[in-house]
């Protein structure tokens, strides 16, 4: 008999040990993330001219259909709090052994609050002991691998171009969804827009199919290096580019090789090329196709 058989999972760890087996070589594995916002935007009608208006509806009401489906805001953030602990209770406290559920949740949150921030796990022990946890940087490391697996957060490595490698400490992590975020933390949609909108880009990378890491060249940060087979690409996000400053454009022009670079911002009126790189406006990139 012919047939194909697809197993769905919240956990990256379905596909491990005796299935994984069982089924190598015969399976392809596709991660679905929440709706993008040119989705939510096909699915709102837009027009020309609303994308600025549907983006901060997109950035309030997140990316998980039933969100965007809710009634009114207080379903809304329910829907939110529910897939939130549901994730930390199913997906994570189950497969924790009995860890601290609280530690593990304290965790998330310290994560969340520090999107587009290098962290570092020992940082991370650090609050928690000074909050009365009992947790040791070895057990952070553990969490926050189970956060991983679960699909709340993605990981972001630091690549050093001058030296070719990656770095070992201080990666990054973004969320899978920021609406996810603003409900747990208790933030409004408009709180730290430049590193929602980073988390944004970074996931919009993700489900275009690069592998993508944090980066610097002299000491300069690049938000995005995305790989894609031999295509390698360098993006800068900036909510504008500052007046009397090329400090966003400098970050990629220096860099010695012949990878496309791009700004993307979230000033329309930034769009153009300057210095040979191509700045564009963000939410047209994001509704590319």
């Amino acid at each position: 008999m012919d047939a194909d058989i697809y197993i769905t999972g919240s956990n990256s760890n379905l596909l491990s040990g005796e299935l994984a087996t069982l089924l190598s070589g015969r399976y392809v594995e596709l991660t679905v993330y929440p709706i993008s916002f040119k989705e939510f935007f096909d699915y709102k009608k837009g027009q020309p001219f609303q994308e600025n208006k549907l983006f901060n509806e997109y950035l309030k009401v997140g990316g998980f259909p039933n969100a965007i489906l809710a009634p009114n805001d207080d379903f809304r953030i329910s829907v939110q709090e529910d897939i939130f602990n549901t994730i930390m209770y199913r997906d994570i406290a189950l497969r924790s052994n009995g860890k601290n559920d609280q530690a593990i949740t304290a965790i998330a949150e310290y994560m969340m609050s520090e999107i587009g921030n290098p962290i570092s796990a020992n940082k991370i022990a650090g609050t928690l002991q000074s909050s009365g946890f009992k947790t040791q940087t070895k057990t952070v490391i553990s969490y926050m691998s189970l956060l991983e697996d679960a699909f709340i957060f993605y990981k972001a490595r630091r690549y050093d171009i001058r030296g070719k490698k990656w770095l070992q400490t201080l990666a990054k992590y973004y969320v899978v969804d920021t609406s996810l975020r603003n409900t747990q933390l208790n933030k409004s949609y408009k709180d730290n827009i430049g590193h929602q909108l980073e988390n944004i880009v970074f996931i919009e990378l993700l489900r275009r199919g690069y592998k993508v890491d944090v980066s610097n060249y002299n000491n300069k940060e690049i938000d995005f290096i995305a790989r894609k087979g031999e295509q390698v690409q360098y993006y800068q996000v900036s909510l504008h580019l500052p007046e009397n400053s090329t400090r966003e454009i400098d970050n990629l022009r220096f860099i010695p090789d012949g990878y496309k670079k791009t700004v993307l911002s979230l000033d329309a009126d930034d769009a153009g090329i300057i210095d040979g790189i191509q700045v564009k406006y963000v939410l047209d990139w994001l509704l590319e196709k």
